[in-house]
């Protein structure tokens, strides 16, 4: 995957954008490696969860590849222009965007679009597109994310703003130090991947239930879901691991 590597650490898969002389920006190269890579990632047995991040210290990723764009005179981007998690490519594991400096533009859309966010505390987020004369519509989403007012602010002006007031709006999870960043991520992740794997699989798909449907029917879909997870032998094995005082030993079955 040119531009891009996968890596697979104690069931964590880290999909890197690996063009720091470049902020990490989406070129043709670094588009097709991500999609490779996260095709890679639902195949992949042995990867419980998926951190996304950039190579570097200065940037997640800057966005598009605005010399390229204007190369090539990109108007409307076709469906398929780069990986939108839950959009035009489903992940059913979860997924955590590592944000190690900007996250602008289409670099704000990957990590909108993960499940998680742990940033560095120099990271800055921004929808840069209205200062450039480009469109957002992957953005539709986030005035559920966060309150409207500062899903408007955030789309208006541009303007970036911090990991710590991104962190105060909902839009990131964890901050912590630069240093600290893969270890903090990799330790999260270890704690979901040793999980119950049906159990976390039905508690993402739950989780977004809510964006599209009244609570009512929120409900009932989420009883679809779980069903499953409720009669596996994974079920069974949790009350008994406790019993046995061991720890589970968990099949996915």
């Amino acid at each position: 995957m040119s531009d891009v590597t996968y890596e697979v650490t104690d069931g964590v898969a880290w999909l890197t954008i690996d063009r720091p002389e470049a902020r990490n920006a989406l070129s043709k190269a670094v588009r097709e490696g991500l999609f490779d890579g996260v095709h890679r990632f639902n195949a992949d047995d042995e990867a419980k969860v998926l951190v996304l991040t950039g190579a570097g210290d200065k940037a997640f990723c800057a966005g598009g590849d605005l010399k390229e764009m204007n190369d090539v005179a990109l108007q409307v981007p076709p469906p398929d222009f780069l990986p939108q998690l839950g959009r035009n490519i489903e992940v059913p594991k979860p997924t955590i965007a590592a944000v190690n400096g900007i996250a602008y533009g289409g670099g704000f859309l990957l990590a909108q679009q993960c499940d998680l966010v742990v940033a560095a505390e120099h990271a800055r987020f921004a929808i840069s597109e209205v200062k450039i004369g480009r469109g957002s519509p992957w953005a539709a989403p986030l005035s559920w994310l966060i309150p409207p007012r500062v899903a408007l602010k955030i789309l208006l002006t541009g303007d970036p703003i911090g990991a710590a007031e991104a962190q105060g709006y909902g839009l990131v999870n964890d901050m912590v130090p630069a240093e600290e960043l893969r270890a903090h991520t990799q330790k999260l992740a270890e704690r979901i991947a040793a999980n119950a794997p049906l159990s976390v699989l039905a508690a993402k798909k739950t989780a977004y239930l809510s964006a599209s449907h009244t609570r009512a029917e929120a409900y009932d879909l989420a009883e679809d879901i779980w069903e499953p997870v409720y009669t596996s032998k994974d079920a069974q094995e949790g009350p008994l691991s406790f019993r046995e005082k061991r720890a589970p030993v968990w099949q996915g079955i």
